[in-house]
């Protein structure tokens, strides 16, 4: 049975590519994702064939990937962070969906072995930076609407406001998106302080990473870019400074015990 391994490679430090990513990306002759990831896997990548699609043609790797796996060949589909959220898996399984509903024309796709493979994801990144902002409940939230209504986003956002979650912007703003991210700005004001601690991440664990730690009530979609995530703190979340070093930490409820 020919097999495809769906897989996170966390968010770009070689260090932090899981264990079992790594076994699988030495198995495999052919690896599928963006070329950008591929860059970044450097020295693990020598004797691999590359299938490089740019961003936007997404359905197109996991079409290929599927493709690839059912002509016999060991195949990696990448993604960063974990591949499971906000990212490649879920086409594969779309895909086999649309197939097993005869919609596709792809039967051999179906005599695929699939093992989806974790990583380390941004917001589990981002967090780690500052200390440990996912302290208690959080959610993430992308404020891309490419795929998602933008009703849908809002209604989120509020639900998130009203629940007082952490919470994890994916895709915060792009070229053509400059707006949304002051827009879950004000509706999450709306359910805690300005004060409230954010976190802006760019380019975690790459070479090129800034970490800005800032309010809810000065956070600016200017200061971000599609390279970018951003966390925001509930109504308990802390920055503490000692000296030069600061944190963000959000309790879980253990002061009750302190």
């Amino acid at each position: 049975m020919s097999k495809l391994f769906v897989m996170g490679m966390g968010p770009g430090d070689l260090g932090l590519v899981a264990p079992n990513a790594t076994k699988a990306l030495a198995a495999c002759s052919d690896w599928v994702a963006y070329g950008y990831y591929l860059d970044l896997l450097g020295e693990l990548s020598e004797g691999k064939t590359f299938h490089d699609l740019p961003l936007g043609e997404e359905i197109g790797r996991a079409r290929l990937a599927l493709t690839l796996a059912a002509q016999g060949k060991s195949t990696a589909l990448i993604s960063s962070g974990d591949i499971g959220i906000y990212a490649m898996a879920t086409l594969v399984f779309e895909l086999l969906d649309l197939q097993l509903q005869g919609k596709e024309n792809h039967p051999e796709w179906l005599d695929v072995e699939i093992e989806v493979i974790p990583g380390i994801s941004a917001m589990q990144a981002g967090a780690s930076r500052v200390g440990a902002m996912l302290g208690h409940d959080f959610c993430t939230i992308s404020l891309s609407d490419l795929l998602t209504p933008w009703e849908t986003i809002d209604k989120r956002l509020h639900a998130c406001g009203a629940g007082d979650f952490v919470v994890s912007f994916y895709n915060p703003v792009s070229k053509k998106r400059d707006w949304q991210l002051n827009h879950a700005r004000d509706v999450l004001l709306q359910y805690r302080p300005a004060s409230t601690p954010v976190m802006i991440g760019r380019q975690l664990t790459r070479p090129e990473e800034e970490i800005t730690f800032t309010t809810l009530g000065e956070l600016d979609a200017k200061d971000v870019d599609m390279f970018t995530m951003v966390s925001v703190g509930n109504s308990d979340t802390k920055h503490i400074k000692n000296g030069e070093k600061q944190w963000i930490y959000t309790p879980r409820g253990y002061s009750k015990k302190l």
